[in-house]
């Protein structure tokens, strides 16, 4: 975790901390050890969601798991064994015995319920302070049944952000090149599958090859290469509808096409004459513009989170270097100096 990061969450938590002690002076302050970036991490109580009845507790109960899984991932909370609890049959629509919990030193508690409405699953949760007896928050979700773990993420984001003042990132998901067959005859496919590893879900083929696939920050579209055909194409495909369109067919190789931070344009390198260079196209006119032109291999184009300049790989010094230039293409200056090689740079989402 980035170091600002981690900074930004410890005083979060710390000052949580303090504020829930100070209401139960009697209670022994809770302490944070951090030795040299680690910090220990929040103890939370996560029961088995109940069931309403009209779904299977099981069901219910891998819900809760979901967001157990999720924050206990993050470092940044320590799920309390079960078999500490000593209050059962919690409900929603009732505060917990708080004197229950702070023995097994539970500094947060999360209470669910699941059922279904109206062909929907409903999904309700509230986060106790156990040290001051207090309600953080409390949210309601309707969902189609089979996206029953997406609630759970979506849960564990809402307890993440309340606690330590950052968004979650559990309801995400990863696009990737599967590869799989044998050595002389390998199938590539687009899939997508949720950030914990879960709902697999193939979304080409493979009879055509595909590469570098990348989300759009905007739609629920993904850019990515493909040989369908036998010429290399950019590709737009929605991963709801499975919709699919051809952005642009080019006469030479297409490497790494990614999206801008708004999601109107297209930033990729194009190999001509035996040189690479870099374009940008508008997705609305697609219309096409050049932003390098060197004899040279310039490629990897990663926009900035503001859209404004953009970060690239070239070899136009003799080996591959990092280069920065402004959106237009004006301003290309080289930013590396080591003597190895550099390639895939992206911009961080910190640096503006």
């Amino acid at each position: 975790m980035h170091q600002r990061r981690v900074s930004r969450v410890v005083g979060l938590l710390l000052c949580a901390l303090i504020a829930g002690t100070a209401t139960h002076p009697a209670h022994a302050v809770v302490e944070l050890n951090i030795t040299q970036g680690n910090i220990q991490a929040m103890p939370i109580a996560i029961p088995d969601f109940a069931s309403d009845g009209s779904i299977d507790a099981n069901a219910a109960r891998e819900i809760s798991n979901v967001v157990a899984n999720d924050l206990k991932s993050s470092g940044l909370f320590l799920p309390i064994d079960q078999a500490a609890f000593i209050e059962k049959g919690l409900d929603v629509t009732r505060a917990p015995r708080f004197e229950d919990w702070r023995p097994i030193n539970a500094q947060a508690l999360v209470v669910g319920k699941i059922g279904n409405s109206d062909g929907k699953l409903r999904a309700e949760f509230r986060l106790w302070d156990v040290l001051s007896g207090k309600q953080l928050a409390g949210e309601q979700f309707f969902t189609r049944p089979k996206g029953a773990r997406r609630v759970g993420h979506i849960i564990a984001d809402a307890i993440y952000e309340r606690i330590t003042g950052e968004k979650g990132y559990f309801d995400t998901r990863v696009v990737f090149v599967d590869e799989s067959g044998p050595k002389n005859k390998r199938v590539k496919r687009l899939a997508i599958m949720d950030q914990d590893g879960h709902n697999v879900r193939l979304l080409t083929t493979g009879k055509d090859l595909v590469l570098t696939p990348r989300f759009s920050p905007s739609t629920q579209e993904i850019t990515y290469m493909s040989f369908e055909g036998g010429t290399p194409k950019v590709y737009l495909l929605n991963i709801e509808t499975g919709q699919k369109e051809i952005v642009g067919t080019f006469p030479g190789m297409t490497f790494a096409p990614r999206f801008s931070p708004d999601g109107q344009r297209i930033i990729m390198s194009l190999e001509q004459a035996g040189a690479a260079n870099i374009y940008a196209m508008d997705l609305r006119s697609r219309r096409t513009t050049q932003l390098t032109n060197s004899p040279a291999i310039n490629t990897s184009p990663s926009y900035a989170p503001a859209g404004r300049q953009i970060v690239f790989q070239s070899d136009r010094d003799g080996s591959q270097q990092i280069y920065v230039m402004n959106a237009n293409g004006s301003g290309q200056r080289r930013i590396s100096s080591g003597s190895g090689s550099y390639s895939t740079p992206v911009w961080s989402p910190l640096i503006n």
